[in-house]
């Protein structure tokens, strides 16, 4: 459909009121939301994604793009079960300690682009809060840390799951300049990824999604 390809074009170009007014046209004409999430939005961010990793975008083309996402998904006015069947829920913060937030937001906005419902916990997080959003639904954990003082407190958190986390499993996933596949495996991760765009695939992997 030609306005769906409008759509993820207007989405890979940040052209957000582009994106907002074609996601109207789309809902008013009976285009079902789905639709339009999976196959306008998810698919513009797919590329914006993939764009990334090859070092054909940066950081200010990713949050242009995530800015235009977010002007159509207010006009979407989603639901969960209007998102990508088989995505979960993701609960992400940066760990106890630690105040920035610049690749928490950029994992976070990925995720949410690829269609993954996003509980964004701040930073400063305690072990303690992260425990009650694994408690309270979340699919997915992932901390974010960028100074190897906080470091430890990832370990803090995956300790404070093993010991109260609900009974079926969850994923644990690191983030962070810092953050290397060893420190992950190290502290009992589920998964790691290196940056923004890989975290998508990292989720997936642990929630064994095609």
């Amino acid at each position: 459909m030609a306005d769906l390809e409008a759509l993820a074009q207007a989405i890979i170009g940040g052209k957000a009121p582009a994106a907002k007014e074609l996601t109207e046209k789309m809902l008013a004409a009976g285009v079902g939301p789905g639709d339009v999430l999976n196959n306008g939005l998810v698919a513009g961010m797919n590329v914006v994604g993939a764009k990334f990793k090859n070092n054909e975008f940066y950081v200010p083309e990713v949050l242009i793009a995530a800015r235009a996402m977010k002007s159509a998904m207010e006009v979407l006015r989603l639901s969960r079960d209007q998102r990508s069947e088989g995505q979960g829920q993701v609960a992400i913060g940066t760990v106890r300690g630690d105040l920035h937030d610049i690749g928490k937001n950029l994992v976070s906005m990925m995720l949410e682009g690829a269609g993954f419902e996003i509980q964004d916990m701040g930073v400063d997080v305690k072990p303690e809060a992260f425990v009650e959003a694994v408690n309270g639904g979340a699919d997915v954990l992932a901390l974010s840390a960028l100074l190897t003082t906080t470091m430890p407190a990832m370990k803090d958190t995956i300790e404070a799951l093993k010991a109260g986390r609900r009974p079926r499993e969850d994923a644990s996933h690191d983030r962070g300049a810092p953050v290397t596949q060893n420190y992950a495996d190290e502290i009992g991760a589920d998964g790691y990824a290196p940056d923004a765009a890989s975290a998508v695939d990292t989720a997936k992997q642990v929630l064994k999604i095609a």
